[in-house]
């Protein structure tokens, strides 16, 4: 309660407070290595020193629109030009972006000439561009950050059309229908928004455990004929589920004859049971093409896909080519998934962190004993110094140039001594 702990003591209550939080050493130093972990996941592990246009279209990169430079937002940098050629530019961060050459430099920019990279095409044609681009993310077509929302809340990214959303406007009752676990970290690998679901309806053939489910069931499972895969619940309501033996689409809606925005249920084709394509048959056992539900006559729902569906869907001939008149050919791409670039990502930072290392050891290794005892006791002493400044530090005032230059010399003392 906010009136609790007022009385009795007064002020001293109110001063707790208003104190700010301590933190230790290790949980600051923690809190950086966190910091540093999630910008390596967003760049894939780009050190920004080299730009990206001579390896071409990269099958995913971070992506940086610099409206400074194209106010129209129809170009896109990649990491290190956004740091070298675009310092102080109103640059818009895009978080990642699928098959991308950098633009940097080219006859978008006027006479802007790329520092990392001059030599140029005049443009990119392979490259796709939309609203986030010039800030504006969503079917509001808002920025991020929101100057005029009181609270910042999150967006997720359709893994199609790449275009990010705010968990309210992708056509469900409510948020709670998002898969999520008990601490609310999502339970889904791919999030498909309603207007990138329809071309992606042949995924309604395979079985339920491509779909993220929305809560953990104790109900029996039904079998499945496969034993490789798995019988989950679906995400929605809009997956088919088995009534009186026919497989009924609900389209997450509620069965009444009042409800004008739910269409009809309709009966669905019969979902496949999964077989080994390793011989290059289709693991559906079915044409594709003819037997996908059709999305006109149903509501466009968004799809919430589970860990790991994208190795499950087949990669017959039959399929990868319905995949690639469709335009989502990338869906069968390993390296196209956000999970495998962070994959990368961390593989890259753990190799980067291991040459640190190295780099410190052979350092370590190059000094006498005489050196390397005088290194480790300017270490520590370092160390006990801070923990001192911190633990006798009035928190409720600023760290002044002076509070450092105290530090420095009783640094300075301690070693005078240790060496007299």
């Amino acid at each position: 309660m906010a009136g609790e702990g007022s009385g009795g003591g007064g002020g001293a209550g109110a001063f707790e407070d208003e104190a700010e939080p301590t933190v230790t050493i290790g949980e600051y130093i923690e809190g950086i290595e966190a910091e540093e972990l999630e910008a390596d996941l967003v760049l894939g592990g780009d050190d920004g020193k080299e730009c990206t246009y001579g390896g071409g279209y990269l099958k995913r990169q971070a992506v940086f629109s610099c409206l400074t430079c194209v106010p129209a937002g129809v170009a896109g940098v990649c990491t290190a030009c956004s740091l070298a050629c675009h310092d102080g530019h109103e640059v818009v961060e895009l978080w990642t972006k699928r098959k991308f050459r950098c633009d940097c430099g080219n006859s978008k920019f006027g006479s802007h000439v790329c520092k990392l990279c001059p030599e140029k095409d005049p443009e990119n044609p392979a490259n796709s561009y939309n609203h986030n681009f010039k800030g504006s993310y969503c079917t509001c077509g808002r920025p991020y950050p929101d100057p005029e929302a009181e609270k910042q809340v999150e967006m997720i990214q359709c893994c199609i059309c790449e275009d990010w959303f705010h968990e309210d406007h992708i056509g469900l009752n409510s948020i709670e229908e998002i898969p999520r676990d008990e601490e609310g970290e999502p339970l889904y690998e791919d999030f498909i928004c309603p207007k990138c679901s329809p071309k992606c309806y042949f995924l309604k053939l395979y079985p339920d455990t491509i779909w993220a489910s929305n809560k953990q069931s104790s109900a029996p499972q039904a079998e499945t004929t496969n034993s490789t895969v798995m019988n989950g619940n679906s995400s929605l309501g809009d997956i088919e589920k088995s009534e009186n033996g026919a497989l009924i689409n609900h389209l997450n809606c509620e069965k009444t004859s009042d409800n004008e925005n739910c269409p009809k249920d309709s009966v669905a084709p019969e979902k496949a049971s999964l077989d080994d394509s390793s011989d290059g048959k289709c693991k559906l056992g079915m044409n594709i093409s003819s037997n996908t539900p059709s999305a006109d006559s149903e509501k466009k729902m968004p799809f919430f896909m589970s860990k790991s569906w994208r190795e499950v869907i087949c990669r017959c001939e039959t399929c990868t080519d319905f995949y690639a008149q469709q335009g989502v050919a990338y869906l069968i791409d390993k390296e196209d998934s956000i999970e495998e670039y962070e994959k990368v990502a961390k593989q890259k930072r753990e190799k980067k962190l291991e040459q640190q290392e190295g780099v410190e050891a052979n350092f370590l290794n190059s000094l006498d004993h005489v050196q390397k005892i005088e290194i480790l006791s300017g270490i520590n002493d370092m160390k006990n110094e801070l923990q001192s400044f911190l633990e006798t530090f009035d928190s409720s005032k600023p760290v002044t140039s002076e509070d450092i230059r105290a530090v420095f010399e009783n640094l300075a003392k301690k070693k005078k001594q240790r060496l007299s």
